[in-house]
């Protein structure tokens, strides 16, 4: 499995995995079709706008409809022969802390297909070099205490549980699981 940066010869698969029914957000299902509503009228602007360091893509569509600024942030495509899922990494320059309508430095979500073969964490791990290089020296990852599946995920890569909090209403007022994974030197 490797990381690749989002690129346009890439994206038959990623719509693929979009008509099969997988979602990129995992807390707004509906975000498929928006997308391959977007990729139809622009592909080439819809892939450049992924990996988006500069947060010059415009707002962020919460699970409430609600919009927030965009934070700079990358995304990644695990890829394996195909498209396999997404991982994505956002910030706030100059500090760790994020807005409560972020849920945390990472998000990720792997095809339902591909699942249980450890890409997820193989992408996490991965994706903390980058992390590093932004300068940020620890991620906050937040998941469902249903989904235990990305509790694993988390451990593994070497997340320590930090708090159970109840999510901001914007993203769905849900119990949520906060962990940190710290960033060496």
């Amino acid at each position: 499995m490797k990381l690749l940066k989002p690129r346009i010869d890439l994206i038959p698969s990623y719509v693929d995995a979009l008509k099969k029914g997988w979602s990129p957000d995992n807390l707004r299902p509906e975000a498929s079709q928006e997308q391959l509503s977007k990729i139809s009228k622009d592909a080439a602007i819809f892939v450049s706008d992924l990996d988006d360091p500069t947060a010059k893509a415009g707002p962020i569509k919460l699970p409430d409809g609600s919009e927030v600024p965009r934070l700079p942030s990358i995304r990644r495509w695990l890829w394996d022969n195909e498209f396999c899922g997404h991982i994505g990494l956002r910030w706030k320059p100059g500090t760790e802390d994020l807005p409560a309508t972020c849920s945390g430095h990472i998000g990720y979500s792997v095809v339902p297909w591909r699942q249980k073969e450890g890409l997820a964490t193989a992408a996490l791990v991965a994706i903390l070099l980058e992390a590093k290089a932004i300068g940020l020296k620890h991620l906050d990852i937040t998941t469902s205490p249903e989904n235990p599946a990305s509790i694993r995920v988390i451990e593994k890569s070497g997340g320590l549980f930090v708090r159970r909090y109840t999510a901001e209403k914007a993203l769905g007022g849900h119990a949520t699981l906060l962990f940190r994974i710290l960033l060496a030197e």
